[in-house]
């Protein structure tokens, strides 16, 4: 007989947030709403696509943000003057946000009336390792691949890549000056982790590519809640 047991504790975790996440992604369906993980590394450009994305669709749909940081709330202040709903997460030291906390996030935001939101957007805590390993329960994965990062994250981070539905390549505007990076490459690299990912080019600085992503989202919204 053994002396001791053996708990798989890594496998345990993942498998009760997953778990937590369908319930989730079933509730948000009931709700008609329509949730948008958004992650990259620090400094990719997310709260000014994030600005971006909002200013071109909030006359079309109601948006709310939960902003995932370690600490402070300099990203949800910012957000707050687009008029989108916004709050702020702090996670106490840990670098990803799991269904658990996602949930809880909604439930601030949406308040205890359930005010409905038709977009979502949890902006996660920014790196490319931790938020990559846990379904926050959203119904699509987006991430930022900014051209000052290079060409090879995809090699360097391949589930990040591999989970993402869209992968947006932002400060396309910095091309000229980043000359290593090859948009050529950036594709290559990316489809190769994800066949399935959509692969949209951007400048949210300058809005170059921003309807193109916005369509994206909007026909995701619509399909979402036409099949709830």
């Amino acid at each position: 007989m053994d002396a001791f047991r053996v708990l798989e504790i890594k496998k345990s975790v993942f498998e009760n947030n997953d778990r937590q996440a369908d319930l989730l992604r079933e509730e948000l369906k009931r709700n008609h709403t329509f949730l948008l993980n958004l992650m990259s590394s620090p400094g990719s450009g997310k709260t000014t696509t994030l600005m971006a994305t909002i200013n071109a669709l909030k006359d079309d749909l109601r948006i709310g943000v939960m902003e995932a940081d370690i600490d402070s709330d300099v990203d949800a202040a910012t957000i707050s003057t687009s008029g989108a709903k916004v709050i702020q997460l702090h996670t106490g030291g840990m670098c990803h946000l799991d269904a658990y906390m996602t949930e809880q996030g909604l439930d601030a935001l949406l308040g205890e009336d359930s005010e409905h939101v038709d977009l979502a957007i949890l902006e996660n805590v920014g790196n490319l390792v931790c938020p990559a390993e846990f379904d926050t329960g959203a119904c699509a994965n987006a991430m930022i691949l900014s051209v000052p990062e290079g060409d090879d994250k995809p090699l360097k981070y391949p589930l990040m890549f591999s989970i993402c539905d869209v992968v947006l390549i932002n400060k396309i505007d910095a091309l000229p000056i980043f000359d290593t990076f090859s948009m050529e490459r950036a594709r290559e690299n990316i489809l190769m982790r994800n066949p399935d990912a959509t692969i949209i080019p951007i400048c949210a600085k300058t809005g170059e590519g921003i309807d193109q992503w916005t369509q994206w989202l909007r026909d995701r919204v619509a399909a979402w809640k036409a099949g709830a």
